[in-house]
């Protein structure tokens, strides 16, 4: 089969090779058999191969995927693949993307920790079916491969929005009871970037590889800085 590969950075071109077609054979196979048996300079990035870190992440006939589980049958169109790196990410080399720019904007929303005990309070037990807890839970499987961050047409218009997956992680936050930063993260993702950016167009939830949907935590971010905003103003 024909298989077409970005080389370069952001400036490069795709360069094909012809791979042996194998059985329950994965794109993540496939770019590991060019580089052992074609050509050894090819960069790429993975790490566990059974889709638990996410860091195999490609573009693959247009379409953000994690590739260890993508099978080529499935992604195989006129028995020709391409693959390139993820879009929105600067480029380092070839299907290597620099994920600086993703984990920066977790930051700025706020997707850190914010701690509401010290180490010397007593540890309260938390009931698990509260509303507030199974909305935190309904996004907390994350494992941060940018694939809603590539697949995010709104992430490709504008630069200095925060993406689905920051954002998905600043509503899990916002949810939890034992964070105390609900109000930082509120302001944070009001800001230039923010959630009020997102034009709801499903992206993010069509290609988590994951199933989970970034655009409801976006809708309830919308929610809740709007209702933070007028509470301000009473």
């Amino acid at each position: 089969m024909d298989v077409s590969v970005w080389r370069g950075t952001a400036e490069g071109a795709f360069q094909t090779f012809q791979v042996p077609a194998r059985d329950s054979q994965t794109i993540l196979d496939v770019v590991a058999w060019i580089q052992q048996n074609l050509d050894p300079t090819l960069s790429y990035r993975f790490a566990c191969r059974v889709g638990m870190c996410g860091s195999c992440a490609m573009t693959v006939n247009g379409q953000p995927r994690w590739t260890c589980r993508t099978h080529v049958k499935k992604a195989l169109k006129n028995n020709k693949i391409q693959i390139a790196p993820l879009r929105s990410l600067p480029v380092i080399k070839d299907l290597a993307v620099d994920m600086d720019p993703f984990f920066d904007k977790w930051v700025r929303a706020e997707g850190v920790f914010h701690p509401s005990k010290t180490r010397r309070d007593k540890v309260e037990a938390l009931a698990p079916q509260t509303a507030a807890r199974q909305t935190a839970d309904a996004g907390i499987e994350c494992i941060n491969c940018a694939v809603c961050y590539a697949a995010c047409d709104v992430v490709a218009a504008n630069p200095d929005y925060l993406g689905p997956a920051a954002l998905n992680r600043a509503w899990t936050l916002v949810n939890d009871a034992k964070d105390g930063g609900y109000d930082k993260i509120l302001e944070a993702v009001s800001d230039h970037g923010g959630c009020h950016n997102c034009h709801s167009m499903g992206n993010c939830a069509r290609f988590c590889p994951n199933e989970l949907s970034p655009m409801t935590s976006i809708a309830g971010l919308k929610r809740a800085t709007v209702k933070s905003f007028f509470k301000r103003k009473a």
